[in-house]
């Protein structure tokens, strides 16, 4: 877990360090807010939101087409027709106040889920960063959904210990607008073992990892020396809620005559004292 956590306080930093870069790199598109100011000429100082059709409307230069130009080369095309209709030297300066035409969803176990802006060239990590990193309760994969030109969609499913521990950085994609980020929940269940074993009590285990009959007794310290390993009872509750009880010769398991046995969430395993 400690390993866990210097990652993802690695990959915040790292997010952090390249946000200025993403901004910059960021293009404008329909429904983002920008406000443009012009040195010198309030009159001409605006705020402007972005149309469906990707232009913006500023007298006395009329209609001006801004999507997919970066903030500095809004800036550029600005002085230029500034500079040919109106102003000398005009010293223009454009801010994106709202970013609403690109963004990514992130979902699952993470602290922040929500829709988060995608400016200029971010990653999986860089957006994972950004939503507060991942909860205790994440699972071993993250999931991109894209959406494709035909209308279908393609999911990709990213190892996190092979992203986050080790570094892999072939797995940390550039994301596109309207990707789906999903990190499955991977909740911690119990599973008890009690009775004639060297250390009992509850078992904290993922859920997507719930051990077989051998494997709990095994992490519960296995037999003591009393245990009677023929008539081990599993407790639990069917469909209905009403609780059964299954009895097993684990003996005949060890010599491999009967088949382990996969254990269900809240399961609890009663080793009972041999009587000699």
């Amino acid at each position: 877990m400690t390993a866990f956590l210097m990652g993802c306080l690695m990959l915040l930093a790292g997010s952090l360090f390249s946000q200025e870069q993403s901004i910059s790199d960021y293009r404008i598109g329909p429904k983002d807010l920008i406000e443009i100011t012009v040195f010198g000429v309030p009159d001409l100082s605006r705020r402007e939101r972005v149309a469906e059709t990707g232009r913006i409307t500023l007298p006395p230069l009329g209609e001006i087409q801004v999507d997919g130009l970066t903030k500095a080369e809004l800036e550029k095309k600005l002085t230029q027709l500034l500079s040919e209709k109106l102003l000398q030297n005009p010293q223009v300066t454009v801010t994106i106040l709202e970013y609403q035409s690109k963004r990514v969803f992130v979902l699952g176990a993470i602290r922040n889920p929500g829709p988060y802006e995608l400016q200029g060239r971010q990653t999986v990590l860089h957006v994972i960063a950004e939503a507060g990193g991942l909860t205790p309760e994440a699972g071993n994969e993250i999931i991109v959904t894209r959406r494709l030109d035909e209308g279908t969609t393609k999911s990709l499913k990213i190892s996190v210990e092979d992203l986050i521990l080790k570094g892999n950085d072939s797995l940390n994609i550039p994301l596109q607008p309207d990707d789906i980020i999903n990190i499955p929940v991977d909740k911690i269940i119990q599973i008890y073992v009690i009775g004639q074993v060297r250390t009992p009590g509850a078992l904290q285990i993922r859920k997507s990892s719930i051990p077989t009959l051998l494997q709990a007794i095994a992490q519960a310290g296995g037999f003591s020396d009393r245990a009677s390993k023929g008539s081990v009872i599993v407790k639990r509750k069917d469909e209905t809620g009403k609780e059964i009880q299954l009895k097993f010769d684990v003996d005949d398991i060890i010599k491999g005559k009967k088949k382990d046995v996969q254990l269900q969430e809240n399961d609890v395993v009663i080793v009972p004292e041999k009587f000699i």
